[in-house]
């Protein structure tokens, strides 16, 4: 992937992970990537509708996945799509946690393990310097 499709992406989401919101801007623990939301072994596009800027973790968690299981129904659901979701309506910060809102956000809360210790730490200084 290109630059100019790596920057157009990463303005679009305002520098912050489009599933988690953790900011770019910081010394990173971790690096971003441009996601393809629908991967490519499944016909994903390397086109501006279908990628994401996504932090390392949740890229790694989310992988080539479009779907996976709701922890309160056991159903299977899609996962978030940043281009076609709106994240607010999906998830909201409790305390330094993130809570999925939806089946949508409550599934992908879980498979991006968006709240593994290391994950609630970082959320918690940001919160705290006011940047999250």
């Amino acid at each position: 992937m290109n630059d100019a499709l790596r920057r157009l992406a990463r303005d679009r989401a305002g520098g912050r992970c489009e599933y988690c919101g953790l900011p770019d801007s910081l010394p990173p623990l971790e690096s971003f990537h441009l996601e393809h939301i629908v991967a490519r072994q499944h016909g994903g596009k390397t086109e501006m509708e279908n990628l994401a800027w996504a932090c390392h973790r949740c890229n790694y968690y989310k992988g080539p996945n479009l779907t996976s299981i709701d922890p309160e129904t056991q159903a299977v659901v899609p996962l978030f799509n940043p281009r076609r979701a709106v994240w607010n309506l999906h998830f909201v910060l409790q305390g330094f946690r993130l809570i999925g809102l939806t089946p949508m956000g409550r599934t992908t809360v879980a498979l991006l393990q968006m709240n593994a210790d290391l994950r609630i730490e970082r959320r918690a200084e940001l919160v705290r310097r006011g940047l999250f």
